[in-house]
């Protein structure tokens, strides 16, 4: 993958690019994670399309401008990046809030998303959890140790979480504006409306995936997702918890690649 940026209204914005196929895919992370977040599954795509993985603005190495870190704020934002780099058609996964922000884009440009992952997407849930309290404590305090605990309670697995993992986190977190924007999107996403009237309006093919043992949004949310989108398949990935793309990256790959190929 190249690391490339790209300036929109003002702000540099930082995004990761490789292959050369005719047929683009957009990876958007979720709250908190950067481009990095996808990196176990990008050798699997890369050879099929042309891969776009944004720092999504506030977050990563992308600029943190102060803001109110809205949806309609990160939609716009997504819409502008894609214009931005010459992308008029393109497949989108999107993680968590980045599946909510790839959700909010789609319901008004389908006609430009050929093909929608959503992986345990917010924009339903509105309680917080326990997982998602120690994610918010770990943004607010990063250290090793707070943020050990918060990817461990998500992943729910037991598994060793890779130190790589845990450093970029408690890196990214103390970059000027990096809480602020965290925080921000925290209240944006409380006090927008469900989305579930906009999944409404998605006439592209859409997949969603959640990992069975999700703690911070629980799978439970999942049937809102597929019953209000029109065309829409779901795929539970068994112990797994709310990245399964990072706990089970082959098998998560296999399925996606076999979303996105089928005609």
């Amino acid at each position: 993958m190249e690391e490339k940026f790209v300036e929109i209204d003002g702000n540099k914005i930082r995004y990761l690019e490789s292959g050369s196929s005719k047929k683009t895919l957009v990876l958007v992370h979720g709250l908190g994670a950067s481009s990095e977040r996808w990196q176990y599954v990008l050798p699997f795509f890369e050879s099929n399309f042309h891969v776009i993985v944004p720092d999504l603005i506030g977050f990563g190495y992308s600029d943190k401008p102060i803001a109110d870190y809205t949806i309609d704020y990160f939609s716009n934002f997504l819409k502008k990046f894609l214009i931005s780099l010459g992308v008029e058609q393109t497949s989108i996964i999107g993680s968590s809030l980045g599946g909510q922000i790839a959700a909010e884009y789609t319901s008004s440009n389908s006609q430009h998303v050929d093909k929608l992952i959503l992986v345990s997407p917010s924009g339903i849930m509105k309680q917080s959890t326990f997982a998602l309290d120690a994610y918010i404590m770990a943004a607010l305090y990063p250290n090793q140790q707070s943020a050990k605990n918060a990817f461990e309670t998500m992943d729910g697995s037991g598994k060793k979480i890779p130190m790589t993992i845990i450093d970029g986190f408690v890196t990214r977190m103390k970059l000027p504006n990096a809480k602020f924007a965290f925080m921000s999107t925290l209240l944006g996403l409380k006090n927008c409306d469900l989305i579930t009237k906009k999944l409404e309006n998605i006439s592209s093919s859409t997949l969603v995936i959640w990992g069975s043992d999700d703690p911070v949004i629980p799978i439970t949310f999942a049937d809102d997702f597929v019953s209000s989108i029109i065309n829409c398949k779901f795929h539970e990935m068994r112990n797994c918890g709310h990245t399964p793309y990072v706990q089970e990256p082959e098998l998560f790959a296999s399925r996606v690649l076999e979303f996105l190929n089928n005609q």
